[in-house]
């Protein structure tokens, strides 16, 4: 298990946590192709290093936060509090 550091609670384990995704731009779907479309839902690489990714706080304040996280060592280098949409 690793800990993610929520901005108003602290640091917490990650089973507070609920997984919301990578932190990444939706494509707008009125615009978007459809192969765009389909990349972006399905096109998802999950190579080994850093990622930017969105975590719920369910046991807690119940805010997004964004996590800079290490695929392979879940070693967390950043995180800021992100209001939910």
């Amino acid at each position: 298990m690793f800990q993610i550091p929520c901005p108003l609670c602290g640091l917490r384990n990650r089973s507070e946590f609920r997984h919301a995704g990578a932190a990444a731009s939706r494509p707008d779907p009125l615009t978007t192709t459809p192969e765009e479309w389909r990349a972006y839902l399905y096109g998802e690489l999950n190579q080994a290093g850093w990622t930017t990714e969105l975590w719920y706080h369910t046991a807690g304040c119940r805010s997004y936060v964004t996590v800079q996280r290490h695929t392979v060592s879940n070693e967390v280098r950043r995180s800021d509090g992100q209001a939910p949409t």
